[in-house]
């Protein structure tokens, strides 16, 4: 069966000129023609276009897979390995700067402006997920607490984040032996914890009033990124998430009781 140019270039979904280039460089000159002058294709000749454009993909040159297909023993197998060799190292260089890039991006969404190396002297093992950062980014952009808290996370410097962290590591060993006690999440101890989280909040971010802190919580067991703002994986507890938010919650409702509320959230 016999096919012209333009249905080879549909069926193989490469322009005419294409298959005119291949044509004068000898690269894929059809060995038929119609009566009329136009060049048509042979299956042998489809068949051999279908290396090409194997090749092609591979990222060889037109000359290589020329040399190839002229004598497919000649170094074939070599020529393939190196582009294999070629291509691992180019799937490697890429995989850097994603690594690189997503670093970058983590620095705009979280607010965090330290190096790699910082980040992991002071943040230790809380980390920051980045599909729940830009996740926060976009759905709380436009909000005013959500802005500022950007803000000052951004203007924190390397001491200010050690001594942020410092506190959160000392309010994660209170809520962990509370936990580990029995303590009821609804009790004054555990309301107490919840309480220096939101102070702790407001402090180094933004003002967290209890209807904020309520919603923070609820994310926190919903949420096992958010969670893990709060408290590492290693050191999560089944069971744990919900009391936090227990203790929130329980908290939220003493603080919107209490006629010092305001006073007090400084």
């Amino acid at each position: 069966m016999s096919y012209s140019v333009g249905q080879v270039s549909a069926l193989a979904g490469i322009t005419v000129r294409t298959l005119h280039h291949y044509d004068r460089t000898g690269l894929l000159s059809p060995g038929e023609r119609s009566r009329a002058g136009y060049r048509l294709y042979s299956d042998a000749d489809l068949a051999r276009l279908q290396q090409i454009l194997f090749y092609r993909e591979l990222g060889f040159s037109l000359d290589e897979t020329a040399a190839i297909l002229t004598d497919p023993e000649a170094n074939a197998l070599d020529r393939l390995r190196a582009r294999q060799r070629r291509l691992r190292d180019e799937i490697a260089r890429l995989q850097r700067l994603a690594e690189v890039t997503e670093r970058a991006i983590e620095v705009q969404q979280t607010g965090v402006e330290l190096t790699p190396e910082e980040r992991s002297e002071v943040f230790g093992p809380v980390t920051f997920d980045l599909s729940y950062a830009t996740e926060a980014q976009l759905k709380w952009e436009d909000s005013p607490a959500h802005q500022e808290s950007m803000a000052r996370a951004a203007a924190h410097s390397k001491e200010d984040w050690r001594q942020l962290m410092g506190e959160a590591a000392a309010w994660r060993a209170e809520l962990l032996a509370a936990f580990d006690d029995g303590v009821p999440g609804d009790g004054d101890r555990a309301m107490d914890i919840a309480e220096e989280h939101r102070l702790h909040l407001t402090r180094w971010f933004t003002a967290c009033p209890p209807d904020m802190h309520r919603r923070i919580a609820d994310d926190f067991a919903a949420d096992p990124r958010a969670f893990a703002l709060v408290v590492p994986a290693p050191e999560q507890r089944p069971g744990l998430d919900a009391y936090l938010r227990e203790a929130i919650h329980a908290n939220a409702s003493r603080r919107t009781q209490s006629p010092t509320t305001c006073e007090e959230d400084r």
